[in-house]
């Protein structure tokens, strides 16, 4: 959604920004890495249930691919590749997954009728840093929003760039919602999704799925800076066994994140 250097644009104005010297810690929990989703490691450990008591906001994905998972306000969300959504079951497990309690320290309101790309400049000019994790979500009413969802697939599992090949897409207009998720530093890259990765769900709750663009109408981007990330890695033996340093990790998450 956005490059992963700091534009160092002045703060826009009524924008609140935390001093670094005055950052309270913030810790975000992380479920296995990006870098075995891609390698195929798609059944987890976690339970929905256990990952709710982590923290109340985030996204992911379902054991053997099947829909993407946003987290808004306690309730999980699982979207299927047809863009509908349905409430996750709490016994469904992840394989990888990204959470907080969000607490919203940095704040300001979108210009009308901005695309992806002066959001994405926005939240830049937001950041204390972009050495630290940033939570973030946009509320609001968009002119549009192209989606698309990863779907369950049968074992033995394909590598996330096959799988994720030739994916449909939908494209939501006019629609009012939240898309969420989490701005990541460049030396993640691998561990998680350098640069931000979000999901887009509908007021309703009815529609949504990983976003590839959007343009909104009018609203507000909050973020909620983090300075502690606590991982946790899988007890498997695929796991134990996966390639989690690919020559092209680049572009496998180009390809995979944003059908590049």
């Amino acid at each position: 959604m956005t490059d992963t250097t700091n534009t160092n644009q002045p703060t826009p104005e009524g924008a609140r920004r935390p001093r670094a010297d005055h950052l309270v810690r913030h810790e975000v929990f992380q479920t296995s890495l990006m870098s075995a989703l891609l390698d195929g490691i798609y059944d987890g450990e976690m339970t929905i249930a256990e990952l709710l008591g982590k923290g109340s906001f985030g996204l992911g994905t379902f054991d053997g691919l099947d829909g993407e998972m946003i987290i808004i306000d306690g309730h999980c969300w699982q979207m299927r590749v047809d863009g509908t959504v349905r409430p996750a079951d709490l016994d469904a497990r992840t394989p990888f997954a990204v959470v907080t309690n969000f607490v919203t320290n940095i704040t300001a309101d979108v210009p009308a009728h901005s695309p992806r790309s002066a959001v994405s400049r926005l939240i830049d000019s937001l950041t204390v840093s972009p050495n630290y994790l940033y939570a973030l979500r946009i509320t609001g009413e968009f002119d549009w929003v192209k989606t698309r969802t990863v779907q369950r697939q049968p074992k033995p599992y394909p590598r996330m760039v096959d799988a994720t090949d030739n994916e449909p897409t939908l494209t939501f207009e006019r629609v009012s919602g939240v898309v969420g998720g989490f701005r990541t530093p460049v030396y993640e890259q691998g561990i998680s999704v350098p640069g931000c990765h979000v999901h887009f769900i509908d007021d309703e709750r009815t529609r949504g799925g990983h976003v590839l663009d959007f343009q909104m109408a009018h609203g507000t981007v909050e973020l909620c800076l983090g300075t502690d990330l606590r991982l946790s890695l899988p007890r498997t033996e695929a796991f134990e066994a996966a390639d989690l340093a690919p020559e092209n990790l680049a572009d496998e998450l180009g390809r995979t994140e944003q059908h590049d």
